[in-house]
């Protein structure tokens, strides 16, 4: 497979600090791929270094095919958690100058600035300062400017800060928008509900070295505990193995005894006709695994 991202055993030191130890990961074209970590873990020298911003003490970076150049860096839209807007110029001027750095001719920048302006509520605000933004016109203002020249590869760092639900669901939606033409988007957030939303895969480093990567289905059943959810519209009886019993999202999860299978619960329900609403394995959020992945508990 040709992958956007190749990242072999990147390892980086500063000083007598190891940023990151030993990361590997690979992103596929035309997916949405969640780099996640407490802070300190190593994300953002990890995308340092792919950017060639940082060069690694050990390991291999491959972009978009090879190593990276300044014809692939205009492929490239990259957010970072540290906004880059110029605050004393116009917002409309501002994006189209750092359209035309990524190679856009000017009035091709204009149009598809305009339209975005549109798009994201922000086209009264055109002749304003960017200073003069409130926080969430800022961030949108940044989205556009990341996405604006529809690279291959996107880096988002925290996209949804200071962003209302409204503004978040239109950056859930551009996001799925630009999956769906071939992009490779990379993306980096602490909101862990919204890269179980829309991550196909996920890696999870901490302290430097990667402790989970892979779907988010595998990634939560590798921490998925011995535990069926639950519901019903009348009073569930008691079953055998069922050993623990405690609410859940408006059901009940039930802890089984070891060797009782969540088949077995399912049969003793049906044999006592009970009317079922749901009945699931449970499986952990990603919440619960972040926390138990990185030494927490939950």
């Amino acid at each position: 497979m040709s992958y956007t991202v190749e990242i072999n055993h990147i390892a980086k030191s500063f000083g007598n600090t190891q940023a990151v130890a030993d990361v590997s990961f690979a992103v596929e074209p035309g997916e949405i791929f969640g780099l996640l970590g407490p802070n300190g873990a190593g994300k953002t020298t990890s995308v340092r270094i792919m950017l060639d911003i940082f060069k690694p003490d050990h390991g291999q970076v491959s972009i978009l095919g090879g190593a990276m150049s300044e014809q692939k860096k205009a492929q490239i839209g990259y957010m970072p958690e540290e906004r880059g807007l110029y605050q004393d110029i116009a917002l409309e001027r501002c994006l189209i100058y750092l359209a035309t750095l990524k190679g856009l001719p000017e009035a091709d920048a204009r149009q598809r600035v305009n339209a975005r302006l549109k798009q994201f509520d922000l086209a009264q605000h055109r002749t304003k300062k960017v200073k003069e933004l409130s926080k969430g016109m800022q961030q949108k203002a940044q989205i556009i400017s990341t996405v604006l020249h529809e690279p291959a590869l996107i880096i988002m760092d925290e996209p949804f800060a200071a962003l209302d639900p409204v503004n978040v669901q239109l950056i859930k939606d551009l996001l799925l928008d630009v999956r769906s033409q071939g992009a490779s988007i990379i993306l980096s957030t602490h909101q862990l509900h919204h890269a179980e939303e829309l991550c196909d895969r996920l890696v999870l480093i901490d302290k430097g070295r990667v402790v989970l990567e892979g779907t988010l289905d595998d990634v939560r059943r590798q921490y998925a505990g011995h535990a069926v959810n639950v519901r019903s519209s009348e009073p569930l009886p008691a079953v055998p193995g069922v050993v623990a019993v405690k609410p859940h999202n408006h059901a009940q999860q039930w802890t089984l005894a070891p060797g009782t299978t969540p088949q077995d619960v399912l049969k003793s329900l049906v044999a006592a006709d009970v009317p079922l609403e749901q009945f699931e394995v449970a499986l952990p959020s990603l919440e619960e695994v972040f926390i138990r992945a990185v030494g927490g508990t939950v």
